[in-house]
Order: C-alpha cells, then structure tokens, then sequence
C-alpha cells in the first residue's frame, strides 16, 4: 500500500509519440503540463524501428526530461504522486512491439532502467513473440510468454495494444500483474480493427487491468475527433465492466518541423497500416484530440453522469493502481 498522502488526483494520459529521432524536441509535453495532467507515457520506438533509432530517441528524450525545470523521468508510483503535488510532469517511456527486444527476455530489463515502464509485444503485424490486430489472428508465443514474465518480474505494465485477439486474452491471462490496454477503443462501437471487441474489455477487467480510451479520428469513428465522441467510448467500457477499469490514452502523435522520423531501408508504411483499414499515405492523414482536451475532460464525465470520485478514478488513479500492483509483483521477485 502506497503511503504517500494524497493531495493531488493524478491525471494520467497512457500513451503519446513524439517524433522518434535524436533531434526530437520534448517541448510539446508542456501542453500535459498546462492541462495539469501528472503522468504521461511517450513511444520511444516501434517494430518497425530498427535499435539505433529507439536508443537515439530514448537517449535524447532523457537528457532533455532530465534538464526540465518542470519535468521527471517517471519513478515509483510514490516518485510519481510527489512529483504531481509539486506540479510536476512526470514522464515515463513505453515500447511498441517485440522486435526492438531482439528475442531476448534479459532485454526487458535494460529498457525498465532507461525509464520504459510499458510494452507491448507486437505492432500491427505479427512477429516471433506476438500476433498484431492488422495480421492473422494468432496467439503468444512461447518467447511471447517468456517476456511478459520478465516485464512482471522488473514492473513493467503489459499493454496489449495493437496486438491480434487471441495474442491479447493471452497475454492478460499469463501476466502475474494486471495487464492494460494504453490506447484502444470498443469495437462495438467503431468495427476497426485497432478496436477491441468486448471479450478482450471483459479480460482486461476480469485480472483487474485498465481499457485507456484514445482520441484517435479513425479509431472514434468520425473525420475529427471529437470530446463528445471519447466520452461515448470511456462511459461505453465504464457501462460495460465498471469505471474502475476505465483509462484514457489519447494517443497524440505530435509532429516537428525539420524531422523526418521515417525507419531507414525499405520501408513500407502500406504494411504497417494497411489501407483496406482507412489508413491513408501511412497515419499522415490521421487526426488527434489534443492535450488540451485535458482541461475540458473533467466538466465532460460529470455532464455524462460521472460523480466527481468517478471522474478521478478515469482519469488516472486507475492507471496508478495498476502501477502500485504491478510494483508489488516485481516487488515479490526475489
């Protein structure tokens, strides 16, 4: 049990990406911090990137983060809650896909001493330790399993974003902590195949884990996102298997002027986001809520009947108890 004396109801967006190269600037995180939000998660690499670009990402967020008067690199869930009375940002790193693990279990602990605290094991498309959500439906693979106990045994949140079905209920059912979604919405409601269905929802929920809902346009179902239309989909997996196991991820993909970010060699963005799924040219056309809807969110769940303790637990201290569980697990490791 955390200890710390609660004075702050942390604000926690699961999931962001800045551009990945070693010039990235972090100044669009100032925007979590003007919309008072505690913690936010940034990409620092995906599958198809190969391990230079992820590490230059990671090296250059790091000393910057580290530099900012007003900004930390995410430590314990205690670290994260000082750090939020104090008005601070709190930023913490997640990895998307196996591939940058080059097979290896030991890996995972490596990328949690850099500040990575959430992965997930397949991109879109399917790889040796996980099947993607724009591939054929497969299951976790034995290396799959092996590196979701080494994320529970070093505190590493299991995020199930992006992965095929059957690759999800796995990897949920063999983790030891609660596992997440960072960035996903019902597919109930808008039938992409980036949606999960409400037998992955129920899973989440059933191992005590969190659906954090994003403000992605295709993924909501409309050409610009809009509040409203998060709002729908949060009180959706509220309605469906509680509010306690209700997150938001908005998934802001932040752009910078003079950055091509672009993996090197022969890359095939047609592959990674297919068109028959809407994508189009890649994810270039693809729209965001902002930061900013942060501020706005709060006076939207109580207008759709959420009371204030509700509202809190929404907008982040579900994500913190699942990091207090997943700390306990690693915690227990001898």
């Amino acid at each position: 049990m955390d200890n710390h004396q609660v004075t702050t109801s942390l604000k926690w967006d699961a999931h962001a990406c800045l551009p990945l190269h070693r010039d990235s600037l972090i100044k669009p995180l100032e925007r979590y911090l003007a919309a008072g939000v505690s913690y936010v998660s940034i990409n620092v690499g995906m599958d198809m990137n190969p391990l230079t670009q992820v590490m230059l990402s990671l090296a250059a967020f790091r000393a910057q983060i580290i530099a900012h008067p007003q900004m930390s690199i995410a430590g314990s869930l205690s670290d994260i809650r000082t750090e939020a009375d104090q008005g601070r940002l709190s930023v913490g790193f997640d990895l998307e896909g196996a591939l940058p693990l080059l097979d290896s279990p030991d890996m995972v602990a490596i990328y949690r001493s850099l500040g990575v605290r959430q992965i997930h094991l397949a991109y879109n498309r399917n790889n040796r330790a996980a099947g993607g959500c724009h591939d054929i439906d497969v299951g976790l693979t034995s290396l799959g399993g092996q590196l979701v106990d080494a994320m529970n045994r070093v505190g590493i949140l299991v995020d199930c974003s992006h992965m095929s079905m059957k690759s999800s209920l796995d990897a949920i059912e063999r983790s030891v902590s609660p596992a997440i979604f960072s960035h996903a919405n019902p597919a109930e409601l808008v039938p992409h195949e980036r949606n999960i269905n409400d037998a992955q929802i129920r899973a989440i929920a059933q191992y005590g884990g969190v659906v954090c809902l994003n403000g992605v346009n295709l993924f909501l179902g409309h050409a610009y996102p809009t509040l409203n239309e998060l709002v729908r989909h949060i009180c959706y997996v509220a309605d469906l298997v509680g509010v306690e196991h209700t997150g938001v991820g908005l998934d802001v993909s932040f752009s910078q002027d003079g950055i091509d970010d672009t993996p090197p060699g022969s890359f095939d963005p047609q592959y990674w986001w297919p068109e028959h799924a809407g994508y189009q040219s890649g994810i270039s056309t693809v729209r965001y809520l902002q930061p900013e809807s942060w501020g706005e969110l709060p006076t939207a769940l109580q207008s759709a009947g959420m009371s204030t303790q509700e509202v809190d637990l929404v907008l982040g201290e579900n994500m913190a108890r699942v990091l207090g569980e997943v700390e306990a697990v690693a915690a227990a490791h001898p």
